[in-house]
């Protein structure tokens, strides 16, 4: 794992945390779920699962990036972190396009779908962002997790030697390009920067979230591969 380094040399602080929960964080990016797309054994059927769920995982994410950008202008100690998250925001409305339009395609009736369990907890934790309480630092760094996760998962699904559905390829690469990975990044920058300014207790606080994402997107894998 190639690691991120801060501006004095030493080892970032979110280049850490992949280290230290390097178990958690492969489960997360390398789940069955994945890796079935990846050499084409994946249940269709599974697929859709996914498709549904995470159509209303992105609704509920809209507020929480919202709430992230209303952080960031109060608390951010850089403008161009607000311009970074609405990109956020502005690719948001094109996605939950797509996922309309992809749900038509695989006969997904998204108006007749009720979020599982795994669903519900990951959506209860996006709504806690709102938390006034919640710091700038906590939330860039959660925003960061979610969105890096779906990167290094779907980017395996596009390597030359996968053997993802042809089917399936749109959805990898709507996530996996290397655009995407590069806006992770700046997400990246961004948390680490705040938190090698942040008091020891909100870098303790946003690892904790860290850890809790890894976690939900788990079981959000765990979910969808199910047969429930």
């Amino acid at each position: 794992m190639e690691e991120e380094r801060s501006g004095g040399g030493a080892t970032a602080p979110t280049a850490t945390w992949l280290i230290k929960h390097f178990s958690s964080y492969s489960r997360a990016t390398r789940h069955p779920f994945i890796l079935g797309i990846c050499d084409g054994t994946v249940d269709f059927s599974s697929f859709k699962r996914w498709l549904a769920q995470d159509y209303i995982f992105v609704r509920e994410f809209v507020p929480f990036v919202a709430n992230v950008l209303l952080k960031a202008c109060k608390q951010s100690d850089d403008i161009s972190d607000m311009e970074t998250i609405l990109g956020g925001i502005a690719s948001l409305s094109d996605e939950i396009s797509w996922f309309k339009n992809e749900a038509s395609k695989w006969d997904v009736h998204l108006a007749n779908v009720a979020p599982l369990k795994e669903n519900i907890e990951y959506c209860r934790f996006l709504q806690s962002f709102g938390s006034p309480e919640i710091d700038y630092t906590v939330a860039i760094t959660a925003f960061w997790a979610i969105e890096t996760v779906y990167q290094n998962s779907f980017s395996l699904c596009i390597q030359s030697d996968s053997k993802t559905p042809v089917e399936l390829m749109e959805t990898c690469q709507r996530w996996g390009n290397a655009g995407f990975e590069q806006y992770c990044k700046s997400l990246q920058k961004i948390a680490d920067r705040r938190l090698e300014k942040a008091p020891s207790n909100i870098v303790e606080e946003a690892q904790e979230v860290f850890v809790r994402v890894l976690e939900h997107e788990i079981n959000f894998w765990n979910m969808s591969s199910s047969g429930c």
